[in-house]
């Protein structure tokens, strides 16, 4: 049996996504955001914005060219996705009919904005799917973003929609919907890892996905010229705060959180020496410098292989031999 077999037992595995998300919401953007993507590898997705980072009025030009852009050569890798409008916005609907309904087996993914809570979920997940089913795609996968008081109500609801692969937090819109009540310096570094009402929402957030093995992701950093900013906000967000994924909006941010997120070769060479030694004992439990070890812990392990993996690391070759087994039939 394939490791995995093993240790989710037929479970659904964890989902794991690239650790960063690059949003982009220009034509100018978009088009050096797939370059720089081509140039690293799927190493990172991109989200190209029609929302809050697109330019206003341009609404019907803007989705158009987001179809356009996805349905060209230049999307090699297949792991572009797209931010439509929120429900409220006239042009929703229009995003989804000309995104989703010309470029449906190119998206990745579509990422909904400022639902109040799951029933704007699930609205919206029937919109989306009227089109993706007349395109010829079952289950598209959506990202939410959790950054309204009944979205955040609703987490766990929400993570549990088999649909739903991604919670991400928006920062900005939560804090702007306390009216004053958080200071706006709760949007940056100290103070978003620091005001309780910010560590609340993102680590009941958090729980949500990990409860349901959805992929949590972290909200943007607005320091864009000072890569040590991005660097420790990733660092925190992933190693205080569990989130296994964060925006980027300015290029420059793209390696340093994919560094952040990224296992630690020592990491590495441990969880390899511990699967090598389970996978000998045939997954039962065995001992390894006097600690003990079994199939709990082999699951924690196993993931830090494939995120090693997935974020492009240069594996030794006996991690390698175990992360790139074939699965069985």
């Amino acid at each position: 049996m394939h490791p995995s077999e093993v240790l989710f037992q037929g479970k659904r595995q964890p989902l794991l996504l690239p650790a960063c998300d690059h949003y982009a919401g220009s034509d100018r953007l978009m088009r050096k955001s797939m370059a720089l993507q081509q140039e690293l590898g799927p190493l990172f997705d991109i989200t190209f914005d029609c929302e809050d980072g697109a330019e206003a009025g341009r609404e019907t030009e803007h989705a158009q060219l987001v179809a356009d852009l996805l349905n060209s050569e230049d999307n090699r890798f297949k792991r572009i996705g797209a931010r439509l409008h929120d429900l409220s916005h006239p042009h929703v609907e229009q995003d989804v009919a000309i995104i989703v309904g010309q470029a449906a087996q190119q998206l990745a993914y579509v990422v909904l904005p400022k639902p109040n809570g799951i029933a704007d979920v699930r609205q919206a997940l029937e919109i989306i799917n009227k089109h993706a089913l007349a395109a010829g795609r079952e289950a598209l996968p959506v990202h939410v973003l959790i950054e309204t008081h009944g979205a955040l109500h609703d987490a766990y609801e929400i993570a549990a929609l088999p649909q739903v692969e991604c919670l991400s937090f928006g920062i900005m819109d939560f804090v702007s919907a306390h009216f004053g009540a958080i200071p706006a310096a709760a949007m940056r570094t100290p103070g978003q890892f620091t005001h309780p009402l910010v560590v609340r929402a993102k680590l009941e957030m958090v729980a949500a996905a990990h409860a349901h093995g959805k992929v949590a992701s972290h909200n943007v950093t607005t320091e864009i010229k000072d890569s040590a900013v991005v660097a420790n906000d990733a660092q925190r967000a992933a190693g205080e705060f569990g989130f296994t994924r964060m925006w980027s909006i300015h290029p420059d941010q793209i390696k340093p959180i994919i560094k952040a997120f990224t296992p630690r070769m020592s990491e590495v060479n441990e969880a390899t020496h511990i699967l090598q030694d389970a996978m000998a004992a045939n997954w039962g439990p065995i001992a390894q410098h006097g600690r003990l070890h079994d199939r709990a812990s082999y699951r924690y392990y196993w993931t830090v292989l494939q995120r090693a993996k997935l974020a492009g690391l240069a594996l030794p070759e006996s991690a390698a031999a175990i992360v790139n087994q074939p699965e069985s039939v």
